[in-house]
């Protein structure tokens, strides 16, 4: 059997464990973190085996990278830590929807799973704007998971915004 869905197959689970919110709850700490540092608030970790082995918060300003999202940042630091580009078997959680580029970046180090607490209507790349996990050119599937902490992960990023509008 290859290690690609048939087309049949939903890549959507429906299902969060106390895994997922307890990991949604750890990237929440690292967002909360990134809007300490006046960047925009989204945190994500990397699980394999129920273990933490990469993380990251927005950076794109701190850093002056562009590509120094949430995301990419927790996939650096993970292949760093296992010393492999490719991080099959695991889970990612981030706080928002990833984007086009950091949807991409899933895909290109084989990550198993994406769990995301609230959409992003404006520019994300899994449900909102653009369902890249969905096209059927794809050689690996990710399933992902939606909603998971949905209203805390959406409140911080509204707490973050509207304090910045008052400034």
């Amino acid at each position: 059997m290859s290690d690609s869905l048939n087309q049949s197959e939903t890549v959507q689970s429906t299902q969060a464990t106390e895994q997922d919110q307890y990991w949604m709850e750890r990237a929440l700490k690292l967002a909360q973190h990134a809007a300490q540092q006046g960047e925009v608030p989204v945190g994500a970790v990397l699980v394999r085996n129920n273990e933490l082995i990469g993380s990251g918060w927005n950076q794109p300003i701190s850093a002056c990278d562009p590509s120094a999202h949430a995301e990419v940042i927790a996939l650096r630091n993970a292949a760093s830590n296992v010393q492999n580009y490719r991080l099959p078997d695991t889970t990612l959680y981030v706080t928002i929807e990833p984007c086009a580029m950091c949807a991409g970046a899933l895909l290109h180090a084989r990550v198993s799973r994406l769990v995301f607490g609230a959409s992003e209507p404006r520019n994300g790349a899994v449900t909102s704007q653009l369902q890249i996990l969905d096209a059927p050119a794809l050689t690996h599937k990710i399933t992902w998971q939606a909603g998971v902490l949905e209203h805390d992960c959406k409140e911080q990023m509204q707490l973050f915004f509207r304090a910045r509008r008052k400034k």
